[in-house]
């Protein structure tokens, strides 16, 4: 009787354990709906409602993350119509390497498309108890204090192993599925979770002939050439922003 009963405890055990390593996702695909308010965004312009109609104050944008447990490649999703307000936002891509700790960024600035190589973007995340479901996920929630004025709240699965997210936010323990500011001016969720494959070489950048920058050297530049106007500096903070 102790034989079976030792036998099924046994079973059971490896059960679970066949379980829980089924569940766990280490490659895949994520897509993300990024809403931004531009009345949030753009509220230091004094005239900003006086042209920008109420109804056209959030704007849309899809982007695709592909990853696998060491690699990722964050991207806009490619799309045949015709983009309205496309100066409004930044739509920035993004490899990152795990293993080596290594980001590369490209901006488009103005039509110019401009390479930031540099190491993964550390922050201190805060864990809480609240949960909420994304795209069938259970997800737990987490804050970081960017700065004075701006928090940042990110929904990541740690049912989805590999520590990705939107834009360059990564760090916590399992893949971010929502992301927002407390305003609410920024918020990314996934709209759907795809469990496939992605060939290593997508996931890799191809920096061909381009002029590589660091953080650094590339606001210096900026700084340089449009750094006196207010819509210039506007364009600094977006592109040395949280994200």
């Amino acid at each position: 009787m102790k034989m079976i009963i030792k036998n099924s405890l046994l079973l059971i055990f490896l059960w679970c354990c066949s379980t829980d390593t089924i569940a766990q996702i280490i490659y895949g695909k994520i897509v993300y709906e990024r809403k931004s308010n531009l009345y949030k965004k753009y509220k230091d312009y004094d005239d900003l409602k006086d042209w920008l109609k109420e109804e056209d104050k959030n704007k849309i944008d899809v982007f695709e993350l592909y990853f696998d447990d060491s690699l990722s490649l964050f991207k806009p999703q490619e799309s045949e119509l015709k983009e309205k307000m496309s100066w409004a936002t930044n739509k920035n891509t993004v490899y990152q390497n795990f293993k080596t700790n290594e980001r590369l960024s490209i901006k488009k600035i103005w039509g110019e498309e401009l390479y930031i190589e540099d190491s993964l973007y550390k922050r201190q995340w805060k864990i809480t108890d609240s949960r909420r479901v994304i795209s069938g996920y259970d997800c737990k929630k987490a804050i970081w204090q960017a700065n004075d004025s701006i928090r940042i709240y990110a929904w990541y699965c740690d049912e989805i192993i590999p520590s990705v997210g939107p834009e360059s936010f990564c760090g916590l323990p399992g893949a971010i599925l929502g992301l927002a500011t407390e305003d609410g001016g920024v918020i990314y969720f996934a709209k759907s979770v795809e469990i496939q494959k992605t060939d290593a070489a997508l996931l890799t950048p191809k920096k061909g002939k381009n002029k590589i920058y660091t953080s650094s050297e590339l606001r210096t530049r900026l700084e340089k050439d449009f750094g006196k106007e207010k819509w210039g500096k506007m364009m600094i903070q977006e592109t040395f922003g949280v994200w």
